[in-house]
């Protein structure tokens, strides 16, 4: 199944001089299909909106199948020496996805990030 849109999240580094370095975290819940099988999550964090943007993060992770209710999935990754943007504005965009249809996503769901200088 194609990854789709999780979560997006834009930093104002507007005023910033220098490279600038982010670091992002994501917590999302995830559920076995009703017919349990093995399953694999994706999760890609990029530099922009698309997903053929720059990946700063991408993880699979297995589901385990012993377990029907929600599996919490937590992770944090960081963008290093990022050129201050034209525009001020540094945009993260994170998708999900899975090998199996009626996969689902059940709460527990954040995508935060902050940005610091150098």
């Amino acid at each position: 199944m194609q990854p789709g849109l999780f979560e997006q999240i834009g930093l104002n580094v507007s005023g910033a001089t220098g490279s600038i370095r982010t670091q992002l975290s994501v917590i999302v819940a995830c559920q076995l299909p009703l017919l349990p099988a093995a399953t694999t999550i994706t999760l890609t964090i990029v530099r922009g909106t698309a997903l053929t943007d720059h990946v700063v993060y991408s993880s699979s992770e297995s589901l385990n199948i012993n377990l029907l209710g929600p599996q919490l999935f937590t992770f944090t990754a960081s963008d290093f020496n990022i050129p201050v943007p034209a525009s001020g504005l540094l945009v993260y965009t994170a998708f999900i996805g899975s090998n199996l249809l009626r996969t689902v996503r059940v709460g527990w769901e954040s995508f935060n990030g902050i940005a610091y200088l150098d």
